[in-house]
């Protein structure tokens, strides 16, 4: 399939009723970027016509395709199918509800041209609920921010850039399509932040509430964990373990010194079991970073995977060794 510069991926679910709106908007944009482009549209397994709508608008237009999944994965996996098929050189994700516009998508482009690798957009003047959307976001922002090291005010919006090669290669699960800029700027790329707009949803039912906060910040230590101790577990299950054996180790020599001094016996006191359990802990936990530093080793030598990536190489004699070759036609 030929490349285009400029892919739009949007989750769909339920949006029956905004998606003719965001169609004329986009066609409104995206022509006058005088650029390639497509738009992937991915129905989330929606209860509504929004896949007959969105069917009838891929075969209208050639820069649209339709995607249904069979049913309802979340929007993490709407966005990493639309990922999946898109051609784009460039890939801006966006919601369907309106809320994200597409006349912001010239300043993303404009940020990227500038020489960043993602661009990420803030919804600095939010129209949420503060209670259930604005003060649980800013809460977990400030999280991810301190986790990560990626400092962003909004890891929640959805309309963000990227350049293809920072996240073709990214596994997304869970809710970590808004980890996103975090997981590139840990394989190299740049990360900067730009305010965009954000629309009071007109249409529809907010599909998100209090419990996807939760969700978010069980996976904040996903992320964490594969930030800090992918390519070497045993550092965080061997410093537990060793942790926990020197504190059982302490609590023995504690006991140990009560006897000897005061004549205490071991079977009345309660720390004889404490200080067995925490020494086995240790041991256990260590054995697991064993095993966890086997299993890396067999993800990435299996999959051909590197601990590393590489942003450019210049070789002028291998470019030479190569030029003669092809000359020689033995390329």
């Amino acid at each position: 399939m030929s490349q285009v510069q400029l892919s739009i991926v949007v989750p769909v679910y339920d949006e029956e009723l905004n998606l003719p709106d965001l169609r004329s908007r986009l066609d409104d944009v995206l022509p006058r970027l005088g650029t390639s482009y497509e738009v992937i549209l991915v129905d989330d397994g929606s209860s509504d016509r929004s896949f007959a709508v969105m069917r009838e608008m891929a075969l209208e237009d050639s820069h649209y395709t339709a995607i249904q999944l069979r049913r309802n994965y979340g929007q993490t996996a709407a966005i990493a199918c639309g990922i999946r098929h898109s051609r784009g050189e460039v890939i801006i994700p966006m919601d369907a509800d309106l809320q994200n516009d597409p006349a912001d998508i010239p300043h993303l482009l404009e940020a990227l041209d500038q020489g960043w690798d993602v661009v990420s957009g803030w919804r600095k003047d939010r129209h949420d609920a503060f209670i259930t959307r604005s003060l649980p976001s800013m809460i977990a922002n400030w999280l991810i921010s301190l986790l990560t090291g990626v400092p962003l005010h909004d890891y929640g919006c959805t309309l963000k850039a990227y350049r293809r090669e920072v996240i073709q290669d990214a596994s997304m699960y869970g809710e970590m399509h808004r980890f996103m800029p975090a997981l590139a700027r840990w394989y190299g790329a740049t990360v900067t932040e730009i305010p965009v707009t954000h629309h009071p949803r007109t249409r529809g039912k907010s599909k998100y509430g209090l419990m996807r906060t939760l969700k978010v910040l069980l996976d904040v230590l996903t992320v964490k964990f594969l930030d800090s101790y992918l390519a070497k577990p045993i550092y965080v299950f061997g410093g537990f373990g060793a942790a926990c054996l020197a504190a059982g180790v302490l609590t023995f020599s504690y006991l140990t010194y009560d006897k000897v001094a005061n004549g205490a016996f071991f079977i009345q006191s309660p720390l004889l079991i404490l200080s067995a359990l925490l020494a086995t802990l240790g041991v256990m936990s260590a054995l697991m970073g064993l095993l966890a530093e086997i299993m890396v080793r067999t993800y990435f030598e299996s999959q051909g995977k590197t601990p590393y990536s590489v942003r450019e190489t210049v070789d002028l004699a291998a470019a030479y060794s190569q030029e003669q070759e092809s000359r020689s036609g033995v390329i």
